[in-house]
């Protein structure tokens, strides 16, 4: 999709539709005001005639405007005026963008950042313009013989006053980019996972890495991995036939002084549960059991091409979780890189089990903070739904940092404590420590044994075992949490 901005007077510009907002109680906004008066009023008449309310995400097509180069106008609600708030302008936007996709429209002018949402700006309103759009648009066709008709939308431009110019142009340049870190996030999590093995996942880091000056790749192979001593992750992919990996890109954008973000993501690219198998209905989805991983290489690409002043550092350790002879037995005991002991009372309780590893591993970097992102946990479903993800920490100030990029994103987390008392629940007879802490508390007690092993530096965990995966007719990845994770790298950046 191309995106632009546009500055030009309504009555020069030349497009297929352009679409207009307007409030509750009658109001218009500054644009559909202007394109009213250039199309005779007739905005103002469909609205005194009863045809729209302006209600949030209501939809009305004008079809024909006699003595005009814009040939339709899209009308979207707005709600009332004053209480647009972030949510939804996102409502509002994607209602729009719904409306689009089923036509044959192949140029629009979105005139929508002239709308007030509440506490945002241009550059702001920009964005997610492209990002709502660039998500409704995305279509899964890699692995269909017969490809599903693609949009005939080509172009969209942004309609902004000449003084709002530099701001909206600012707000594209991140909107693009992290749309386009969302995009690869959801297309390596929709393809299956006899494609995306890790194998798969490690070529597709190499191409960031060839395609941008400041990314360098290196990519850990199972020797490698074992000289770590990471028994841990090495025990997951022991029932495998696919080698597991351990990737790593290194994005130097800031000094050579300056500590690194550290992001690491479960990059589990199918997961059976091993010998504590799971059911079969529904076990096709365990192919998003990388979308951890997904999410790392989308926000390093999105970081690469808003060239943020910040060095960062992506940390996948990938590999599948199947059942075989030599695969992990509840009740083994394996030693992990930190030389801790891990007794395995449930096989599918495997991805703490490569995190930890990949977090003792991420002091190598000496990192000002370390995240990590997973969807670890059923029971962070269970909890908080698929609206935010959950967050826990040993750092006040990082996970309220995480919090305030993720409202602003509009890519929400819930914190969730990490007290003492539930480390009670790992405590094992036969190791230091177990990889369960039984049925209560299930997200905490995982994060409360990813906590014994990130001590040494600030860290915060998300679980987005419920926002990283649509299930049902619409099943698939959306991109989450590469805008939280953008937003955050941007506020870190100072940019």
């Amino acid at each position: 999709m191309d995106y632009s901005i546009e500055t030009l007077a309504f009555d020069k510009l030349e497009t297929d539709c352009v679409i207009v907002g307007i409030y509750e109680n009658k109001q218009l906004s500054p644009s559909a005001e202007s394109v009213d008066k250039i199309s005779q009023g007739v905005i103002t008449q469909l609205i005194e005639r009863g045809d729209i309310k302006g209600k949030n995400a209501e939809i009305l097509w004008i079809n024909y405007i006699p003595n005009s180069p814009i040939k339709r106008i899209l009308i979207v609600g707005l709600g009332e005026k004053g209480k647009l708030t972030a949510k939804l302008y996102r409502k509002a936007l994607s209602s729009t963008i719904t409306a689009l996709k089923s036509t044959s429209i192949k140029t629009v002018n979105c005139t929508l950042i002239d709308s007030d949402v509440n506490d945002k700006e241009t550059s702001w309103k920009t964005r997610q313009i492209v990002e709502r759009f660039n998500d409704a648009i995305y279509q899964y066709q890699e692995t269909k013989s017969e490809k599903e008709p693609k949009l005939t939308l080509k172009k969209i431009q942004i309609n902004a006053l000449a003084v709002e110019k530099e701001r909206a142009a600012i707000g594209l340049k991140y909107g693009v980019a992290i749309a386009r870190g969302i995009e690869l996030t959801k297309f390596v999590a929709d393809l299956p996972g006899n494609v995306c093995t890790p194998t798969f996942l490690a070529e597709q880091a190499k191409e960031i890495g060839n395609n941008f000056s400041k990314i360098d790749v290196d990519v850990l192979e199972e020797n490698d991995i074992e000289a770590l001593g990471m028994g841990s992750f090495l025990s997951v992919s022991r029932g495998s036939r696919q080698p597991a990996k351990l990737i790593v890109l290194n994005y130097q954008g800031g000094t050579k002084e300056s500590k690194p973000v550290v992001i690491v993501g479960k990059g589990l690219t199918f997961d059976a549960g091993g010998i504590s198998l799971k059911p079969g209905a529904g076990m096709d989805e365990m192919k998003y059991d990388m979308c951890g991983g997904a999410s790392v290489l989308g926000t390093l690409k999105a970081a690469a091409e808003m060239n943020l002043n910040i060095n960062i550092v992506g940390i996948i350790p990938s590999s599948e979780n199947m059942p075989d002879g030599d695969a992990n037995k509840p009740g083994d005991v394996v030693t992990s890189m930190a030389g801790l002991t891990i007794e395995i009372l449930n096989t599918d309780a495997e991805g703490r089990l490569i995190l930890c590893d990949a977090l003792t591993y991420a002091e190598k970097f000496n990192p000002e903070v370390v995240i990590d992102l997973a969807t670890l946990t059923g029971a962070c479903l269970v909890a908080l739904g698929r609206v935010p993800s959950g967050i826990l920490g040993n750092d006040d100030d990082l996970c309220n940092d995480l919090i305030s990029a993720g409202e602003t994103a509009c890519d929400s987390l819930w914190r969730l404590p990490l007290w003492d008392e539930y480390q009670e629940q790992l405590k094992s007879n036969f190791a230091d420590l177990a990889n369960i802490g039984g049925r209560d508390a299930g997200t905490i007690t995982a994060a409360c044994f990813l906590s014994r092993f990130t001590e040494d530096y600030r860290w915060a965990h998300l679980d987005i075992a419920g926002t990283a995966w649509r299930t049902g007719a619409n099943k698939g990845a959306t991109g989450r949490p590469v805008p939280l994770l953008s937003q955050y790298l941007i506020d870190k950046a100072g940019a």
